[in-house]
């Protein structure tokens, strides 16, 4: 118990001093966890053409957005050393299961080792499509990344729909005005 109350008092501290500092550009890329009571206030829809990208998946081969035209796909920036982001998988894992075939889950790894991610994908039994987000890479930039875990909804047509960060019931509650 006194393990979980630290991890989330140092997580609190390392979000507020992340979120301090917001013009170094190195930070954009820092872990950093956003509680469900403080991801509402960034739920935002954003209705513009997401960013294409190729990363690698968990077999090595490169998988690149634009291919999952013609379905929602949901973007999820997670990480292993989250643990907002490890406490969402089982209701993510169930409205995955809820709406098959309506929707697929991108998961993106941020701020790990290969290795790492690897294990932590096998571990949790994540079904979904997993690519690998070296730190050399942009793509939290491009995409705004500023909090974990963050959700962007991207319509059939590759627009972003809507932006959750957070682990927030808001975001399941839009997916099920959406596949209802």
């Amino acid at each position: 118990m006194k393990k979980t109350i630290l991890t989330f008092a140092c997580a609190a501290i390392f979000c507020a001093c992340s979120a301090n500092s917001k013009s170094d550009k190195d930070n954009v890329a820092a872990p950093m966890e956003t509680t469900a009571t403080e991801a509402s206030q960034f739920v935002a829809d954003d209705s513009e053409l997401a960013p294409d990208f190729t990363l690698n998946d968990i077999n090595g081969k490169p998988l690149t957005l634009s291919s999952l035209r013609g379905k929602y796909v949901v973007l999820d920036f997670w990480g292993s050393w989250c643990v907002w982001c490890i406490k969402g998988m089982p209701e993510m894992k169930n409205y995955y299961k809820k709406y098959a075939g309506k929707f697929e889950i991108l998961g993106i790894d941020c701020n790990e080792s290969e290795a790492k991610w690897k294990a932590a994908v096998k571990e949790l039994e994540l079904p979904w499509k997993h690519v690998y987000n070296p730190k050399s890479s942009d793509l939290l930039g491009k995409y705004g990344i500023q909090g974990f875990p963050t959700k962007i909804v991207i319509d059939p047509q590759g627009k972003i729909v809507k932006t959750v960060i957070g682990e927030d019931p808001a975001f399941y509650t839009y997916l099920d005005e959406l596949f209802k």
